[in-house]
């Protein structure tokens, strides 16, 4: 049986280690065949670009070589995808290459999506590359004070991401000493300041005790970055003096542009993870369409459910679990306090008073990801 994984992140990296773990006498009796193909040689710690952006991290802390993450067994390619033939079993690669598969499983993630929003991305901050998270950083080291706006764009990598980013802020400025010069402005699309209802209940008494100023319902239209205003699709508008998005993703474009779903996001079974429509070609983490978090969590969670899946598939021809929907989330909360939301399909999130533990807790997992990535946490 070939087995592919397309992509080397989180969710590829700890599906590909688990089936190779799970299915190391079948490798090795040349009965499986275990393949990945990533579009780099480097596996990027992406969590770690918000801490990049306040100066609590190094670039090179971001970045491993993805063969020294990989178990043995898996056959590792740098050969992007560019064609997917669904119906031949088979996919097309960046050096003209081509790879037969019986199971495929889409792992590409996904990617920022500033455009769409007029001016966004000439005037607005953001993390999630290293270049912007840089660019951020030094943004804040020289801001001197004034109304500093968070906007949000949905669908976006990492729920927690828009709270995080507000409360290490008003950390940064409280250390740089220009707190009381600054006013944090928060907005959020929906009609609460986060879209899971306990962390909302959770987060706007917190808010309320630093003075985060917040306003809901607001989904950008446009940015007019001249005279400094951010204009919402209800009409209203915010002046600001510094301006940092959160922004909406799409999937991976070649995702896009090869018909595998609208906006890059695969269409598949929330339980079994397969695409619709068929038996032996999955996705996980972030370039699924699940309205759930788009989260390292998910992709985790996911890798781990399909690992079980496709191995039992090889040992007795058929699945024996479901996925149930597993999300964890840490959630900084300033002052080296941290909380968590942990849910999933049946039970939602109840976060509880943030602590210091928790904070210290994930500050140690940015090194302990590595051995997550493997596949051993």
């Amino acid at each position: 049986m070939k087995i592919l994984i397309i992509g080397g992140g989180m969710g590829g990296t700890i599906l590909a280690n688990n089936l190779a773990r799970r299915l190391s006498s079948e490798i090795k009796a040349g009965k499986v065949n275990l393949t990945m193909l990533s579009a780099s040689d480097q596996h990027f710690y992406q969590p770690g670009l918000l801490y990049l952006a306040v100066g609590q991290m190094m670039p090179d802390e971001l970045y491993r070589d993805q063969v020294s993450l990989l178990e043995p067994g898996i056959e590792f390619h740098v050969d992007p995808v560019t064609e997917f033939h669904l119906d031949d079993n088979q996919v097309k690669t960046q050096s003209d290459g081509t790879y037969d598969y019986d199971v495929l499983v889409v792992a590409t993630g996904s990617r920022v999506n500033m455009e769409e929003i007029p001016g966004l991305a000439e005037n607005a901050e953001m993390f999630y590359t290293e270049e912007g998270a840089l660019k951020m950083l030094k943004s804040l080291r020289e801001f001197e004070g004034g109304r500093v706006v968070v906007c949000v764009g949905v669908p976006h990598k990492c729920p927690m991401a828009p709270l995080e980013i507000t409360f290490m802020m008003h950390d940064f400025f409280k250390v740089r000493g220009i707190l009381d010069k600054v006013e944090l402005y928060y907005t959020y699309p929906i009609g609460r300041t986060h879209s899971l209802e306990n962390v909302a209940k959770w987060a706007t008494p917190e808010f309320d005790q630093l003075g985060i100023k917040y306003e809901t319902f607001f989904n950008m239209k446009e940015v007019d970055g001249k005279n400094k205003i951010l204009r919402s699709e209800e009409g209203a508008e915010v002046q600001y003096d510094l301006l940092v998005t959160i922004p909406a993703h799409k999937g991976m474009e070649v995702i896009e542009s090869q018909g595998l779903g609208k906006d890059g996001w695969v269409p598949i079974d929330r339980l079994r993870l397969n695409m619709e429509g068929r038996d032996n070609v999955f996705a996980i983490g972030d370039t699924t369409n699940l309205p759930i978090s788009k989260a390292g969590s998910t992709a985790h969670f996911e890798a781990e459910a399909l690992g079980e899946n496709i191995a039992s598939m090889v040992k007795i021809g058929q699945p024996t679990r479901d996925y149930d929907g597993k999300v964890f989330c840490f959630i900084e909360a300033g002052k080296d306090r941290a909380t968590y939301a942990s849910f999933d399909y049946l039970n939602p999130p109840d976060p509880k008073p943030p602590t210091r533990a928790v904070h210290w807790f994930k500050v140690a997992y940015n090194q302990m990801y590595w051995a997550s990535a493997r596949g051993l946490l």
